[in-house]
């Protein structure tokens, strides 16, 4: 059965799975891997709006169109990073009809998961299928039970903003809140039945800062990235860093920080030589499986080149 609610306070209340976009539930539907009922959202328009906060922070629907997102002049002047990110994952295509909250809560794309004759870990099995298997795309930084990277993009803006994703109930989650620490295999997000993203709260920009993003893939779109980064930097009247975050994607079973290259960053001007050794740190705390040490230098050059960006960038 299909619901067509018309507020949030009734999707939350109303059994079965959310669908916006539907970008990944029908793909999943498809596959056998879902079933059950669904709850349309396409009704409330009231969460496709991008809305500027008295506190200069954005308000973002959860059902604003990634494409309306990326293109938004407000995101475009105060999160370049994040509207960078917004504006180069997927396909065009995609981000015309895909949301921001369906983006933070899609399910991995693990071969072994979406394979509806398997029963990896995820689904309920015994055993995380790839560790014993093919994992040459997965995690090298291993949080254990599944394997898998986490596959949003926008989850990267909740590490390197501090945002947060109100629900439909008023309750606020952070990344942590929203992701956990990856040791739930069963789970992608912590959210339950009933619990709906209605919006992304992004916080005020910092005077002085910068941000960029970039994707290593095999190919510019319709690909799912090897490694991505958004980069975030503070810099005071004089030049110094005073506040640095790393986010990295494609890496862990959950988005996750470099926090050793962030705090090789702070104190001092943004240069070569320290981006360069700031991304040699990014891997201090990696972890790979047996497939992924090829993944390393990968995140190394991916972390130099994103904070490279921003050296020529003038702060908003």
């Amino acid at each position: 059965m299909i619901s067509f609610p018309k507020d949030a306070l009734t999707a939350a209340a109303t059994p079965g799975s959310f669908r916006a976009g539907g970008t990944d539930l029908q793909a999943r539907r498809a596959r056998g891997l879902h079933h059950g009922d669904v709850v349309e959202l396409r009704d409330m328009a009231a969460l496709s709006t991008i809305t500027a906060e008295p506190t200069g922070g954005l308000t973002v629907g959860a059902l604003t169109k990634i494409a309306t997102f990326a293109r938004d002049p407000a995101v475009r002047r105060d999160y370049p990073g994040l509207a960078a990110a917004a504006a180069g994952l997927a396909t065009p295509g995609i981000r015309e009809v895909a949301t921001v909250g369906g983006n933070l809560t899609q399910e991995v794309r693990c071969a072994y998961y979406r394979n509806p004759h398997l029963v990896c870990l995820k689904k309920g099995g015994d055993a995380c299928l790839a560790r014993g298997g093919d994992h040459f795309l997965h995690s090298c930084f291993d949080q254990g039970a599944c394997a898998a990277p986490h596959p949003s993009t926008l989850a990267l803006g909740l590490l390197a903003w501090d945002a947060q994703v109100e629900l439909a109930d008023g309750a606020r989650l952070d990344a942590a809140g929203l992701y956990g620490d990856g040791t739930n295999p069963r789970a992608t997000h912590r959210l339950t039945e009933g619990q709906l993203i209605v919006a992304l709260r992004l916080p005020a920009p910092t005077l002085g800062e910068r941000s960029a993003w970039r994707r290593i893939a095999h190919r510019n779109n319709a690909e799912w990235p090897i490694v991505e980064a958004i980069v975030r930097v503070v810099l005071d009247a004089d030049g110094q860093i005073t506040s640095a975050r790393i986010a990295l994607g494609g890496v862990a079973n959950t988005p996750i920080r470099a926090r050793a290259a962030e705090d090789a960053l702070l104190g001092g001007p943004l240069t070569e030589a320290r981006l360069m050794a700031a991304g040699e740190l990014s891997v201090k705390d990696a972890s790979p499986l047996p497939m992924t040490r090829w993944k390393l230098p990968v995140v190394v050059a991916c972390v130099q080149d994103t904070l490279r960006n921003l050296i020529t960038l003038e702060a908003p």
